[in-house]
């Protein structure tokens, strides 16, 4: 009989796992990830106030039955031998995946917690079952390994990624980011932590974007400028390791191909290479690409609009000022940082170069290490030894934490308003950096490239085991039926992600709603437009 483990990262974008084999050494097996997350929303918050709005009882079970389709894909007659399931994420994740209070996290204010009654859940290290937590498909007793938050809003995440790139070791000031929908940073100053969490939104994990994706077989990764102009098109290949396939005139399209690869859209690194070398080769004056289509031709069909110029800048912006608000807060300049890590698929396939022309790093900069998906790494390091989980929770005790809220913090604010000003509206670096003066926020320094740049491992997942496989559809089909709907299908047509279907039920109509693709609370263009008033997007219900 055979003993299964799995490694699961709960991340705001999308779920990762790995396959191990218990009986020898953890070794990994395969490798499944989801396309997208399953929830409505297209960041952290959104998933909250679904959560909240709609009930634990739907977002609950959207959640379990991804994960038991994401576990499928390793074949069914592997999941009655699962034993263990590790997991990491940040603290709201982890909370939506047991099921437990997330109101806490939801509302900053201690009065009104209090109000509400709320107290927060002990978010320290625990094990449980797979039949408590309500996975199905799954054998009840298998053990789940829940790792704990440093405090209730520094989750799993953060501890991984500060663990694994051993920055507690330094005697520099270190910084550390998880380049994603919801971007965690931690800055290690005199022997304390101090974190902050930006909503950078999903351009960082090539959502949101026109040919977006997440980091898979098929994305661009990155672009390189070539001496006559061109852009070399590098792409992750089946093992996740980037490939030049083609180069390619980006404001005609003419394309010459390197490697007969099929490429699929593009991901977070290379939205950021785009940005970065069409700013630097001038196809980009922010916020407009200069050409009579308004697009930058990349390969295969895929391209980048001025939407996603001014999407990805949005993510751009709220990571330079987390940054800042940071150092700001700590009483720091930007040369004291010495040492910038970079964790996530983003963290890994950037050129930490065009990161920091683009202002996700800081601009003096000694060293660079870019350290791949950090949460996995953990989750898998949990099912290698179990001891992990007390090694981790010893960590989370002996850090001194300070946590840093950027919603509401006035200096993140001064410093994000010029962010959109610089990237939505054409605002000059030199009017920039006139008005954070004026704010007393000083000046921005010059930009000095880093030193020495280190990546930690070829891919953001090293090892994918005998292969990696991907599950498309996401989460589950909402459905629901309203008193008074014409089926004018309104709604329909003016959902900006196609996620809504008005299908006719004999005297009536159904409005079905894929939970993956739906924008959620963010958006609800659906309510709006519906000419007759009756719809309602939280009582949309699953059947399964």
């Amino acid at each position: 009989m055979a003993n299964y483990g799995i490694a699961l990262d709960l991340g705001t974008s999308g779920f990762r796992s790995h396959l191990v084999d218990l009986d020898n050494n953890a070794n990994i097996l395969g490798t499944a990830v989801t396309a997208r997350h399953p929830l409505p929303g297209a960041n952290i918050m959104d998933h909250l106030h679904y959560w909240m709005n709609s009930g634990s009882d739907i977002g609950h079970k959207i959640i379990m039955e991804t994960v038991h389709n994401l576990i499928s894909l390793y074949g069914q007659d592997k999941m009655k031998d699962i034993r263990q399931i590790a997991i990491c994420g940040n603290p709201i994740q982890l909370s939506l995946f047991e099921n437990i209070e997330v109101r806490d996290l939801a509302f900053a204010g201690k009065n009104k917690l209090k109000t509400l009654g709320v107290t927060s859940p002990d978010r320290s290290a625990h094990v449980t079952t797979a039949g408590k937590i309500g996975i199905p498909g799954i054998n009840a007793e298998a053990e789940v390994l829940i790792p704990p938050a440093i405090r209730h809003e520094i989750g799993a995440d953060a501890l991984a990624m500060i663990m694994k790139s051993h920055m507690l070791e330094k005697d520099q000031t270190c910084m550390v980011t998880d380049y994603g929908t919801n971007a965690e940073m931690g800055l290690y100053h005199d022997g304390e932590l101090y974190s902050g969490s930006a909503a950078a939104g999903p351009a960082m994990e090539g959502q949101s974007i026109k040919h977006g994706m997440l980091a898979a077989p098929g994305a661009i990764s990155d672009v390189t400028l070539n001496e006559d102009g061109t852009w070399d098109n590098i792409v992750l290949n089946d093992k996740l390791v980037p490939v030049v396939v083609s180069k390619v005139n980006p404001l005609t399209g003419q394309e010459v191909k390197v490697l007969d690869y099929e490429v699929k859209g593009i991901t977070g690194t290379g939205t950021v290479s785009a940005m970065a070398i069409g700013l630097e080769s001038g196809a980009i004056t922010l916020p407009t690409i200069l050409n009579e289509e308004h697009r930058i031709k990349l390969a295969n069909g895929v391209y980048f609009t001025e939407e996603d110029v001014k999407e990805a800048g949005k993510a751009m912006g709220a990571i330079r000022a987390g940054h800042r608000t940071l150092m700001k807060e700590v009483g720091i300049n930007d040369e004291d940082v010495r040492v910038m890590y970079m964790a996530g698929a983003s963290g890994t396939y950037v050129d930490p170069v065009k990161a920091q022309y683009c202002g996700m790093i800081p601009r003096i900069l000694d060293e660079v290490y870019q350290l791949g998906n950090t949460s996995l790494m953990m989750a898998h390091d949990l099912l290698k030894n179990n001891e992990t989980l007390d090694e981790m929770q010893s960590v989370a005790n002996s850090i001194s934490a300070n946590h840093i809220m950027f919603a509401g913090n006035e200096i993140f604010e001064k410093m994000y308003v010029l962010e959109l000003a610089y990237w939505e509206e054409g605002m000059s670096m030199e009017m920039y950096d006139t008005m954070m003066q004026m704010d007393g926020l000083g000046s921005m320094p010059a930009l000095v490239p880093p030193k020495k740049v280190v990546r930690v491992v070829k891919s953001d997942i090293p090892d994918v085991g005998g292969g990696l496989k991907t599950l498309e559809e996401v989460g589950l089909i909402l459905k629901g039926s309203f008193d008074g709907c014409t089926g004018c299908k309104k709604c329909q047509r003016g959902c900006p992600e196609r996620a809504l279907t008005v299908l006719e039920k004999g005297d009536s109509f159904e409005i079905n709603v894929r939970s993956d693709l739906c924008l959620g609370t963010a958006c609800q263009a659906c309510e709006l437009n519906c000419t007759e008033k009756v719809y309602t997007f939280s009582q949309l219900r699953s059947e399964i």
